[in-house]
């Protein structure tokens, strides 16, 4: 798996991970039990994630989307 951002917005999340489901990839949210547990108060970031022969298109579709900020 290859991270490609951190977020603590469960909003962009949701949407950057259906952008990349619609293109055919497998997005994965690390860290979300965490999150979960601090009460929903933002301090813990998400991380999205992908497998590694995936990274380069959903790189390519976030960036597409316009959506570079915090690209790893």
């Amino acid at each position: 798996m290859q991270v490609l951002l951190t977020t603590t917005d469960p909003i962009r999340l949701s949407f950057l991970m259906a952008l990349l489901r619609d293109a055919g990839c497998a997005p994965l949210v690390l860290d979300g039990h965490v999150s979960a547990i601090e009460g929903g108060i933002g301090i813990f970031p998400r991380r999205l994630a992908v497998p590694e022969d995936q990274a380069a298109q959903a790189r390519r579709v976030l960036a597409e989307a316009g959506e570079t900020d915090g690209l790893r």
